[in-house]
């Protein structure tokens, strides 16, 4: 017999091997892919997994934050007005959402890891285009392209999921919010130092880097083998299986990889068949609320300190002191960030792993359901909180752990659903909440917009109008997501992942 050929350690070559399948004799051992992940246990291979999958999440959040950092520079540059800043945000999340549903088809048909890698190769293209924008046009329409491609990077957590055993997937895929932090403090971090001095242009091509430094390492992570049988590729299924128990020094399951069922993959039909209907419905609700609670929480927050109410306190707002110099003013009459700004965009950005470890614990201790229940619970409970008379400080400490509550609640619903849905329908179940945030994500640049365009339309009316009344829409939200999570027909704690519907 020859060798094993070297393409076993190659993620393109194991794609590409193909046999015809053939049953195995009677009385002959069998195993699948669940039980031999199982067998093969944790080990190097799931560590290098995590640092590669994860750092997916420093690329998304440099990207998504990168426009926050760099809006006070481009509206001085083209003279831009409130709702046009707005809209370039607005655009990213279109973007979002559009490729978001067209990657999870194409991934479930076609492979994660090429559409990762394709989106890793377009989001790094267009990103590095927009830092050559000639006019805000370009940059508008470069930003959305940018927002397609980063919708693709969820891929990276459906592969850690579908290749970790079992007891680990509710500890190593909470803690890629870790990654995410990293990012999202990076670019601060660069943003502060590179916008005052090389300018935004640069800052964006900088911002390029991890995403094309990450591209080139993805061929030391394979396709996942539950995506290989899906499509009866047995044989590369098992030369991942055994490469990555060479890679952890464990023993293959004895007999044949032997899978039962192949099903169809990517239907959008298969989300709302009568098995998955009730799953999925409420999946979206809570998706929906997550997501409105998060800009909930922003728009809270930036009503409390446009109209300073802190116990009815008319105050004027303190001014920035770093701001407040000739050169944190543009010549056009902008505003740009000043150290303080950066601060506190900093402490912001810590708060929301602030409860990882208690999100971790839950998770795994009290299951998904009760978990997200509890925790979406208290995200109501400290909308209503806000109303409460209380100093700044007060408010401040609230806002944190709404920050934490949200980003908790995110947390686990992404495991949720990467978990609950078959292989044949994983990354499509993914791509959908990709909609569903996204939608949520434009209301509130939408708002910003209608509210410099059209104010007597905009959502943020019932924010002026009635702080309380808003704080309760939000809260009451909260709670039905609260309900729909304790009541979700499926909970994935300790379950094994299902191969097919």
């Amino acid at each position: 017999m020859a060798t094993a050929p070297k393409e076993a350690e190659n993620a393109i070559g194991l794609e590409e091997i193909h046999t015809e399948r053939q049953e195995p004799p009677k009385g002959q051992k069998t195993f699948t892919v669940q039980e031999a992940v199982e067998t093969i246990g944790f080990g190097r291979f799931h560590i290098a997994l995590f640092l590669i999958m994860g750092s997916t999440g420093v690329a998304e959040a440099m990207e998504i934050m990168l426009i926050a950092v760099v809006s006070p520079l481009i509206r001085c540059e083209w003279q831009l007005q409130d709702w046009q800043v707005a809209l370039v945000t607005t655009m990213v999340f279109f973007g979002y959402m559009v490729f978001s549903i067209v990657l999870g088809f194409l991934a479930d048909r076609y492979g994660r890891w090429k559409i990762l890698l394709l989106s890793f190769l377009w989001a790094a293209y267009f990103s590095l285009l927009t830092s050559f924008a000639p006019s805000y046009i370009w940059f508008v329409f470069l930003r959305a392209m940018v927002g397609g491609g980063v919708s693709g990077h969820a891929q990276g957590l459906i592969i850690k999921t579908e290749f970790l055993p079992t007891k680990y997937r509710g500890y190593m895929l909470p803690l890629s919010q870790v990654f995410w932090l990293a990012g999202s403090l990076l670019i601060i971090g660069l943003a502060s130092v590179v916008n005052p001095t090389i300018g935004w242009r640069w800052l964006i091509r900088i911002a390029s880097i991890p995403s094309i430094l990450l591209i080139l390492v993805f061929k030391f992570i394979p396709e996942s083998a539950r995506y290989n049988v899906s499509t009866g590729n047995m044989a590369a299924a098992l030369a991942t299986l055994q490469m990555i128990a060479k890679m952890n020094g464990a023993a293959m399951p004895e007999g044949v990889l032997k899978e039962p069922v192949k099903g169809r993959r990517g239907r959008f039909k298969d989300l709302i068949h009568p098995k998955y209907l009730r799953t999925t419905l409420q999946i979206w609700i809570i998706w929906l609320g997550i997501a409105f609670a998060y800009y909930g929480v922003i728009l809270a927050s930036a009503e409390l300190l446009e109209r300073d109410l802190v116990c009815g306190s008319a105050a004027p707002p303190v001014q920035d002191p770093g701001d407040d110099s000739e050169e944190s003013r543009s010549p056009c009459h902008c505003r740009l960030f000043g150290p303080a700004a950066y601060q506190t965009m900093i402490i912001s950005t810590v708060g929301e792993i602030a409860l990882n470890p208690l999100n971790i614990l839950g998770i795994n201790f009290l299951g998904r359901r009760l978990s997200l229940c509890i925790t979406m619970g208290c995200t109501a409970l400290f909308f209503l909180l806000l109303n409460i008379c209380t100093s700044s400080a007060g408010v401040t400490g609230f806002l944190f752990m709404l920050r934490a509550l949200v980003s908790a609640n995110f947390n686990t619903i992404y495991i949720y659903t990467a978990e609950v849905y078959p292989t044949t329908m994983r990354a499509l179940g993914m791509g959908t909440r990709g909609v569903l945030c996204g939608l949520c994500q434009m209301q509130i640049c939408k708002m910003q917009i209608c509210k410099n365009l059209f104010p007597e339309l905009s959502l943020l009316v019932l924010m002026s109008a009635s702080f309380v009344g808003a704080l309760c829409l939000f809260s009451s939200m909260c709670a039905v997501c609260a309900i729909s999570a304790l009541t979700l027909p499926i909970e994935t704690k300790g379950v094994a992942l299902q191969q097919a519907k």
